[in-house]
Parts: structure tokens; C-alpha cells; sequence
């Protein structure tokens, strides 16, 4: 479900084209519908060790682990996003939203009634 402004050319939105595609795909032969089908508590917990093993990484200085890490942690932040129904354009516009506003500003936005 790439929006209409998609990007043929960026790499987030072709993988996320092809984890949409692999919905349906058998679970048996494609890890992406095994983590689908798996649920969204499960994809949730794997998008948890992977944001760990990325700060594992980056304390103990590891460029080339940081990179591997957070390449594994954007693939799972991905099907996790499919599995919710959010498209990588979904989370551009909210940081497009986002842009110019300072942090503290954005999180005491967040915590208004």
C-alpha cells in the first residue's frame, strides 16, 4: 500500500512493497508471512530485540553492528507498520508534521488534553 507519493527509487518504500506482497505468501516459505501470521504481539517483540541489539551495538561502538542492527530493526519496524495498516508515507507525513517543532515543544503537545 505505497502511497501515490511513493518513490520508486527508495529502498524503504520497494522492501515495503514487497512485505505487502508477501501477506499472503506461505508462512512455510516466506518469513515475512511467518511474522505476520504470528501476530502482532509477536512482531511487536521482535521489533523490541532489534531496537536492543541496535543500542548493544552503538554503546559498545560497533559502526558496522549499529548498521547491520538497524537494518534488521527498520525490517521489523516495516512488517510491523503492515501489519498495523501504516504505509512508510503515513509516518513521513507526521514528520513533516513534526519538522520545525522542537522536541519538548512536540512531547507537551502530546500531553495536552
Amino acid at each position: 500500500m505505497i502511497g501515490a507519493e511513493a518513490r520508486p527509487d527508495d529502498v524503504i518504500d520497494r522492501l515495503y512493497k514487497v512485505i505487502e506482497g508477501r501477506r499472503t505468501a506461505d508462512p512455510a516459505q516466506s518469513y515475512v508471512a511467518k511474522r505476520l501470521q504470528q501476530g502482532t504481539e509477536k512482531i511487536a517483540q521482535k521489533v523490541g530485540e532489534e531496537a536492543v541489539e541496535t543500542a548493544i551495538a552503538a554503546v559498545a561502538g560497533k559502526r558496522s553492528e549499529v548498521i547491520a542492527e538497524s537494518a534488521d530493526l527498520l525490517f521489523h519496524l516495516l512488517i510491523l507498520w503492515a501489519d498495523a495498516g501504516i504505509s512508510p508515507d503515513d509516518v513521513r507525513a507526521e514528520l513533516a508534521r513534526r519538522e520545525g517543532l522542537s522536541g519538548i515543544d512536540e512531547k507537551l503537545k502530546r500531553k495536552a488534553p
